[in-house]
């Protein structure tokens, strides 16, 4: 099999900046827009202290606005790219570029198919997002385009050759019913430099419109660590599935065959939707690494501070960044799905130097 070009970066990678996609008007968002901007927000403050942010927005007017609020916020101007775009919604975990390394430690985008999540859901603005970013000068490496329908939040890395997947995401026939698993774990090799596939046979979150995401479950912290989503109520709906992804958890192996050092992550209490009554997608592995800083979501829950505490085990040296993300379950994500780091070289920084 022929060596892959590119090596799939994890998140701890040096970047050059967060990627948020904000709001539209008339999108989903529209009941609560003022909440979700809220909360945007707030992830903008966090990021700048740390590096720079994108932010696709609609149209001028929103533009102008959003430039004159994170002035007056002291936001300057160099940290913040405010980008005329169309898009159809707010996750750019899943509309945004994966940022890839060649050889010589070159940094690259690859754009995957974006399909709403199985076509659950409008994106045709959304998958040609990257490429609109290209033609307005955001990138300063090469983009190339795949034919695979992949979403950031579906993958984990540990950038020395790891991927963490679920089989209910990668390989739901929503998404590439025309490849098998060994066809996806082939493509996945070749444009990723994958060797080892961690494949999750279980594990789900009611409320999810990801198929399973593993960003909602487990996440590498480094490259022996696992934070994942464990379940102690016997009662509640998740048990059984999580009990039996924590086994398969225990069960993986690093590259030299030691175990994985796990850190378990608190079980919230059950959120509901205030309109309709159907269960959220709550989880505290939806966190967001960060240049020196994590960034966690938070639920008005009594777990949110033990939450904190474990991750602050998995990060000794990184600031622990609470995020409301009460707002943001109720369309079925939160903070991780929100957003997507750029890694260092990624960035024209052109792009900071003209005012909005």
């Amino acid at each position: 099999m022929a060596t892959s070009t590119y090596r799939l970066l994890p998140e701890w990678h040096p970047q050059d900046a967060v990627q948020l996609t904000w709001p539209r008007a008339e999108g989903d968002w529209k009941a609560m827009l003022s909440r979700i901007e809220a909360t945007l927000e707030r992830i903008v403050l966090a990021s700048v202290d740390h590096q720079r942010v994108v932010i696709s927005v609609e149209n001028e007017a929103t533009q102008r606005r959003l430039a004159a609020t994170f002035a007056a916020y002291g936001v300057a101007t160099e940290r913040l790219a405010l980008i005329v775009a169309p898009t159809d919604d707010t996750w750019a975990r899943d509309h945004g570029p994966l940022g890839v390394v060649d050889g010589e430690d070159h940094p690259a985008l690859l754009d995957y198919v974006f399909t709403g999540w199985g076509g659950k859901f409008p994106a045709q603005n959304d998958d040609k997002l990257t490429r609109h970013l290209e033609a307005a000068g955001v990138w300063a490496c090469p983009v190339q385009t795949r034919t695979l329908v992949l979403e950031g939040g579906g993958i984990e890395t540990d950038g020395q050759g790891t991927l963490l997947t679920t089989e209910a995401c990668l390989l739901n026939p929503n998404r590439n019913p025309e490849r098998n698993r060994a066809e996806i774990e082939a493509e996945l090799r070749a444009d990723f430099g994958i060797e080892r596939f961690l494949w999750l046979a279980n594990g789900h979150l009611e409320g999810d419109d990801t198929d399973s995401h593993i960003d909602t479950l487990a996440r590498f912290c480094d490259t022996h660590t696992i934070a994942y989503v464990r379940c102690d109520d016997e009662s509640d709906a998740h048990y059984p599935a999580l009990r039996a992804m924590e086994e398969e958890l225990k069960a993986f192996r690093q590259a030299n065959g030691e175990p994985y050092r796990l850190i378990p992550l608190p079980w919230p209490q059950a959120a509901f939707d205030p309109e309709d009554g159907h269960r959220l997608p709550a989880t505290y592995a939806n966190f967001l690494i960060i240049n020196g800083a994590v960034m966690v979501p938070t639920y008005g829950d009594p777990a949110d501070l033990p939450a904190l505490n474990a991750l602050a085990t998995a990060f000794p040296d990184r600031t622990i960044v609470p995020i409301d993300c009460t707002s943001v379950i109720r369309q079925h994500g939160s903070l991780h799905c929100l957003t997507m780091q750029l890694p260092k070289g990624t960035l024209n920084a052109d792009v900071f130097a003209t005012p909005a």
